[in-house]
């Protein structure tokens, strides 16, 4: 069938979806809700599809649309929950059992008759990462099945008869923490609630800041509220009954000002934050390293993915004492959500020289991909828990292997940013897929699923797993992998490949002529990618529907020139995640 996706942003549920349904035959347009001007009525005219679904949209769709198209919406709760807030909810309430419905759009929001309703568990972790894992596994479940149902023919969908929970928006007047009476597990859902928008508004060191992210701290103690350490760019904070680790702040946005966003909570106070020690022993970090046998397992999770130069260093200073272990296989890759998605923009853009950072952000992390490329005494996997983009792609392809779970998504291109991009992408990618699979990759700039990236030679092995089973799954495999005779043979042939290419074309070319195309970008202060970045990072909305995601169009999308000149990129979510 031709279907359109409404969005109100190409966030990473509508990626999921758009790669699922054009991976079973469906010809797949996305439109984007930027407008209240009437215009999307005559937009879904033009495309004129089968079927209508909305996998993320905060907006009514207009009735003369609904009434002329079936139209499939993916409500974030179970049969009979309303409003907009309903993981927010879900998690504030320590709910343990959740669902997706998919519903036929009508004059009530969320009131639609059921097509398909999928149940999921809900685990101790932040909404965003839910959104991504648990609830998208359910959310594309739904639609697929109400996809078949709709093609069918012959499937009636049911009212909702059963009882009806409407709730209304969760605001801060709910989320508040009372650092004098929370326990750090009140403390803990209500900031996971809020991951990663709106975060919890609070105000301490003379400024008001939205938290986003926590992890429990088992030994640190202090005065509820007190700030007791710092570690890995995060602040360490006392409740009522012990202490949490807050990753990231974000100030409070002041009248006539742009947007703000987040950063590494100590980045973000500066000269704010007080002397504090930086905690060695304590509960959380963001880097851990641990051995079973003869594997060890590098584990890393930033917030959203994406990779700082400091961040990148770390990693690099981990990889390299990971490599001097006794082991025959090394993973690499967190338990659960992002792998990694390259550079960290919001990190560049608040940087006093956003060139500057730039570059020594990109030279961070191809000290890291060259370090994984030159490994020849064991072998590298990396195992995608979740999802990977632009240069943590290109990180990924630097292993020997590459491990997936069904439901992460890749986009494995750069041009949406307007880079062309380095991470040694000119000698991994082509030499994983070939140079024209390469090529169209880079160029199509879409989302590729876990399935079709292993069509594509991108990933080795997908496992079809929850979020939560995935490590042990890895665990296992790893184990398996390393137990081999053949391991051995595969080191050393990996070393002999590598010493001969070192003599015909040198990993060092590739990285110089990539680096001298992304330096001549930095320096250019009207580089496209400069614009593109602050778009954002300050969550600026396109200008209209990317050509690249509407062209499947029967007749062509509206005339849009909104791409590497645009005002936001689209390969990546410039939007809510939630």
């Amino acid at each position: 069938m031709h279907i359109l996706l409404l969005a109100s942003a190409f966030n990473s549920l509508t990626q999921r979806v758009h790669a699922a349904l054009r991976d079973r035959g469906h010809t797949v347009a996305v439109e984007l809700a930027l407008s209240h001007d009437g215009s999307l009525s005559e937009t879904v005219r033009r495309h004129d599809p089968r079927l209508v679904v909305a996998p993320m949209l905060k907006t009514a769709i207009p009735e003369d649309v609904w009434t002329a198209y079936t139209c499939l919406v993916v409500h974030p709760g179970p049969v009979g929950d309303r409003g907009p807030s309903s993981l927010d909810w879900a998690i504030h309430e320590g709910a343990e059992d959740w669902g997706v419905t998919v519903l036929q759009a009508d004059a009530e929001m969320d009131a639609g008759d059921v097509w398909a309703s999928v149940s999921c568990r809900v685990p101790p972790t932040g909404k965003s990462e839910l959104y991504r894992g648990e609830v998208a596994d359910a959310a594309l479940a739904a639609v697929l099945l109400a996809v078949e149902r709709f093609a069918g023919g012959a499937y009636v969908p049911r009212g909702q008869d059963g009882p009806v929970r409407a709730r209304p928006y969760l605001d801060q007047s709910v989320r508040r923490v009372d650092w004098g009476e929370d326990s750090t597990e009140t403390v803990l859902r209500k900031l996971r609630a809020a991951d990663s928008q709106p975060g919890v508004l609070d105000a301490f060191l003379g400024g008001a800041w939205y938290l986003h992210g926590g992890h429990p701290e088992g030994a640190l103690r202090g005065r509820p509220g007190e700030l007791l350490a710092t570690r890995a760019g995060a602040i360490c904070r006392a409740t009522a009954d012990g202490a949490v680790w807050i990753p990231e702040l974000r100030p409070r946005r002041q009248p006539g000002q742009p947007p703000t966003y987040k950063l590494p909570a100590t980045t973000a106070l500066g000269d704010r934050l007080p002397p504090l020690p930086e905690a060695r022993e304590a509960t959380w970090t963001d880097i851990r390293y641990r051995e079973d046998g003869n594997v060890g397992f590098l584990s890393f999770s930033f917030p959203g993915g994406a990779m700082s130069t400091e961040q990148c260093r770390r990693l690099l200073d981990a990889y390299r004492s990971a490599c001097e272990r006794p082991t025959s296989v090394l993973v690499l890759g967190g338990p659960r959500d992002f792998f990694s998605n390259g550079i960290h923009l919001n990190v560049i853009e608040a940087a006093a020289d956003p060139a500057a950072e730039s570059w020594a952000n990109i030279n961070a992390i191809d000290d890291l991909v060259e370090a994984v490329l030159t490994t020849t005494d064991r072998l590298v996997v990396a195992a995608l828990a979740g999802n990977a983009a632009a240069g943590g792609v290109m990180l990924a392809l630097a292993a020997d292997e590459v491990w997936c779970r069904s439901g992460a998504v890749l986009n494995p291109h750069y041009r949406l940013m307007g880079l062309y991009g380095s991470e040694y992408w000119t000698y991994s990618l082509p030499r994983r897929v070939g140079p024209a699979v390469a090529e169209r990759l880079m160029r199509e700039a879409l989302p590729v699923s876990a399935a079709a990236a292993q069509r594509l030679g991108l990933v080795d092995q997908v496992l079809d797993c929850a979020p939560d089973a995935f490590a042990g799954e890895v665990a296992g495999l790893a184990a398996r992998l390393a137990s081999r005779p053949a391991v051995a043979a595969r080191v050393t042939a990996k070393k002999t490949e590598l010493d001969r290419l070192q003599r015909l074309t040198p990993l060092a070319g590739f990285r110089e002529r990539e680096l001298a195309r992304m330096r001549r970008t930095f320096d250019d202060p009207g580089a496209p990618y400069h614009a593109l970045r602050r778009a954002f990072v300050h969550k600026e909305r396109p200008a209209c529907t990317p050509p690249h995601l509407a062209a499947v169009a029967r007749g062509g999308p509206a005339p849009c020139t909104a791409d590497v000149t645009g005002t936001a990129p689209s390969g990546v979510s410039s939007g809510p995640d939630h």
